[in-house]
C-alpha cells in the first residue's frame, strides 16, 4: 500500500495550528479497521464456538474387539460345559482376550467387564460338537479379520495379520 497524500510527522501545521497525522497512526487505524471488519463476521459464524462438533465415526476395528471378546466367552463357556476340554480351550480363550485388549488399546476404547461378555450361543452337548462349533466360529472370525487386515492402514495390518494367523492356528488346534 502506497500513501500518496501529505502526512505530518506529529507537528502542527503552519496555518491552522491543528495536529497532523503520522503514518504510524494511519497504518494502525487501517489495521484496526481491517481486523475489526474480519473478526466481527467470523464471530457470528461460530468460528470461535465449536461446541457442536459432529462425533467422529466409530473405529472400523471396534467390531474386531467385540468379536474377540465373544470368541473368548464362547471358549470359556465350552470349557465350563466340558471340563475335559478346559486345558485345550482356556489358553485359546486367553489369546482372544489378549487380542481384544490390544485392539482396544490401539483404537483407544476401554474393554467391558468380563462378566458382560456372554457367549452368543450355548455350547454343544458333547465335546466333539463343541469343538466343531468353535472351529466354525474361528473360521468366520478369521474371514472377518482377513477382510479387516486387507482394509487396514499399514500400522494396523501387522496386528490384524497376527490375529488372522492365530485364528487359523486355533482351527487346527481344535481338530
Amino acid at each position: 500500500m502506497v500513501l500518496t497524500w501529505p502526512v505530518g510527522i506529529g507537528r502542527t501545521t503552519q496555518r491552522d495550528q491543528t495536529s497532523g497525522h503520522s503514518r504510524r497512526k494511519l497504518l494502525s487505524a487501517g489495521v484496526l479497521l481491517v481486523l475489526g471488519g474480519t473478526v466481527t463476521p467470523l464471530t457470528g459464524c461460530d468460528l470461535f464456538d465449536r461446541d457442536d462438533e459432529p462425533t467422529p465415526p466409530p473405529d472400523p476395528l471396534r467390531p474386531m474387539v467385540d468379536e474377540s471378546l465373544a470368541l473368548a466367552a464362547a471358549y470359556r463357556a465350552s470349557a465350563t460345559a466340558h471340563p475335559e476340554l478346559a486345558d485345550r480351550l482356556n489358553p485359546i480363550a486367553e489369546t482372544h482376550t489378549a487380542h481384544a485388549t490390544e485392539l482396544a488399546r490401539v483404537i483407544g476404547v476401554t474393554l467391558p467387564s468380563a462378566a458382560s461378555a456372554a457367549p452368543s450361543t450355548a455350547p454343544a452337548a458333547d465335546p466333539n460338537g463343541a469343538r466343531a462349533a468353535l472351529r466354525a466360529l474361528e473360521k468366520t472370525a478369521q474371514q472377518s479379520a482377513t477382510a479387516a487386515c486387507a482394509a487396514a492402514p499399514a500400522e494396523r495390518a501387522a496386528l490384524l495379520g497376527s490375529i488372522v494367523a492365530a485364528r487359523a492356528t486355533h482351527q487346527e488346534a481344535l481338530k
